[in-house]
C-alpha cells in the first residue's frame, strides 16, 4: 500500500484488491479516515512506489 498527501490535506491511499485484479485509490479528507471517494485506479503501477 502507499500513501500520499495532496495540497490541501486530503490523503490518498493505494491497495492491491485482489478480487477486482487492480489497486484502488482512496481518498480521505484531511482526518485519514473520512472517505472523500474511491475508484479503481488503471494507471498506478506498483513500481511507481
Amino acid at each position: 500500500m502507499r500513501r500520499e498527501e495532496q495540497p490541501g490535506g486530503r490523503v490518498r491511499y493505494w491497495t492491491f484488491v485482489k478480487e477486482l485484479g487492480k489497486y484502488l485509490r482512496v481518498v480521505t479528507l484531511a482526518d485519514g479516515e473520512t472517505v472523500h471517494n474511491a475508484f479503481p485506479d488503471r494507471g498506478f503501477r506498483e513500481e511507481s512506489k
